[in-house]
């Protein structure tokens, strides 16, 4: 019998769940779509500003993980523990939590992937750079190019280190969304 998710090391996690990568998935968007419609019959009653398709996955054309990103911005005065609690309630798995930041998944099972999985990014509105890089990417498709080719150049590297796979994109990502933040101003804002 399988350890529940809970009982597994970091390490344990990372094998049962590691980075892989797959060519662009027109199902990417539909599972978005099904996903933002579960996260407002669930969240809809609380102050909500946005739910967004976050990610490689919302980038066309593009390798990515199978793993559709979805950010939930919540208004100033939510509460994002009751958001959070609601989620968790609803069969999320709260991730990690710090100040004005939650990450809940799906679709992890303690037999590894389920067929559609998603990880959820609940914050505060503002908190939001993420709809940048992923605008910059969509409407400069060279820079998404090399993105592409950054990460599968790091997939095997760190296949089983979730945490060094995403350190070592966090140069090219910040470059990227301050160029964004100062092409487009306040566009989410």
């Amino acid at each position: 019998m399988a350890k529940d998710l809970s009982q597994l090391s970091l390490e344990e996690l990372w094998r049962l769940f590691p980075i892989f990568l797959v060519a662009p998935k027109a199902q990417w968007e539909t599972n978005y779509q099904e996903m933002a419609i579960r996260l407002e019959q669930i969240l809809g009653d609380l102050p909500l500003v946005r739910i967004s398709h976050i990610g490689s996955t919302a980038i066309p054309g593009i390798w990515a993980k199978d793993i559709v990103d979805v950010l939930v911005e919540l208004a100033p005065q939510a509460d994002l523990r009751l958001a959070s609690d609601r989620l968790v309630q609803s069969g999320f798995l709260k991730m990690s939590e710090s100040e004005g930041r939650v990450s809940l998944n799906a679709g992890y099972t303690p037999e590894g992937f389920a067929d559609k999985v998603y990880h959820i990014h609940l914050r505060y509105q503002g908190d939001h750079d993420e709809l940048y890089f992923r605008d910059y990417l969509r409407e400069h498709t060279q820079v998404a190019k090399d993105y592409e080719g950054l990460k599968l150049s790091l997939w095997s590297q760190y296949e089983h280190n979730r945490d060094a796979y995403t350190d070592a994109k966090t140069d090219f990502i910040q470059t990227w969304t301050r160029q964004a933040r100062q092409d487009y101003g306040a566009r989410y804002d």
